[in-house]
């Protein structure tokens, strides 16, 4: 078949989901919607956000939505350049969002509805997809600094929206959300290796696989092996690190703000299983979900 055609075709796919998605509204309001698709791609994310105040969930909700939407376009397409097409549409319908024109699409109505009365920044939602943008165009980690990049565009950057959307914005509070979102983003990371491996996508750092000698094929066969144990090993070490230099500094963000940071929890758990299991990501103890969760969290929510 003609490749014109095939890519035209496959451009017609994706208008015609987006027009599927776009029905779903005659069944659920783009609220429902959001909280629905963040509970299926993010559900630790869902239990976090349901947790927080009532002024503050319907914004951090269209945030978490609309950066869900652009996160699964890399794991939705097998061809980079209808990803990067998908993620221009992201782009413009962002665009047309803040201009007050959002597309018939469930979450940029909400993120219009949000925009209404709270005011965010157009930059930090930009970073969500430029930083996708260059995944897809085939950008690996080069090291643990790259990493600490892209935990701090795709992860940090939901945390600054969300302190916007609660009207705070000062140092202290964003130097904290910095470190906090670079040790969740390391973290989200490491937990994906296993699926994308199995894709044949290697996230991990290249310099600290070469030092450990470790090989790709190694990584998507799935062995396990002392020396990826010890690249883990390194690599969580760094999301410890971010993780205490944020929590070091707790006193001085505002008590009304430290509910934002709730997954504190679910950071510090599953680094405390990566150390039980010996930093062994294929061990299945490693995915496995806590069913405790949900009260843990409202326990933890009690005590900020």
């Amino acid at each position: 078949m003609n490749p014109c055609r095939i890519f035209f075709n496959k451009s017609l796919n994706f208008k015609q989901i987006q027009l599927r998605r776009i029905n779903t509204i005659t069944r659920q309001t783009p609220a429902e919607y959001c909280l629905h698709l963040i509970r299926k791609n993010d559900y630790e994310g869902f239990l976090c956000t349901l947790l927080l105040p009532n002024n503050l969930r319907s914004p951090a909700v269209a945030i978490k939505a609309f950066n869900t939407e652009v996160a699964l376009v890399e794991d939705q397409v097998s061809d980079d350049n209808i990803g990067l097409m998908r993620l221009k549409f992201w782009e413009e319908s962002l665009q047309q969002t803040f201009d007050g024109k959002p597309p018939k699409n469930p979450a940029c109505l909400e993120l219009h509805r949000v925009l209404k009365k709270h005011k965010l920044s157009k930059h930090y939602f930009k970073r969500l997809i430029e930083a996708r943008y260059n995944r897809l165009n085939g950008s690996l980690f080069a090291d643990l600094d790259s990493v600490e990049k892209y935990a701090e565009q795709t992860v940090s950057s939901i945390y600054y929206l969300i302190l916007e959307a609660q009207g705070i914005q000062d140092v202290d509070t964003d130097h904290f959300a910095s470190h906090f979102g670079k040790a969740h983003g390391i973290l989200n990371l490491i937990r994906s290796v296993p699926y994308s491996a199995q894709k044949r996508i290697i996230l991990l750092p290249q310099d600290i696989l070469m030092k450990y000698n470790i090989s790709s094929e190694s990584v998507f066969q799935g062995r396990g092996s002392k020396e990826l144990n010890d690249v883990i090993f390194e690599i969580s070490s760094r999301a410890k690190q971010h993780l205490n230099k944020a929590l070091s500094m707790r006193n001085k963000i505002k008590k009304e703000s430290k509910i934002i940071f709730l997954p504190s929890l679910i950071i510090e758990n599953y680094l405390e299983k990566l150390r039980r299991i010996d930093f062994n990501i294929f061990d299945p103890q490693f995915q496995r979900r806590d069913n405790l969760l949900p009260l843990k969290l409202y326990w933890k929510k009690l005590f900020l």
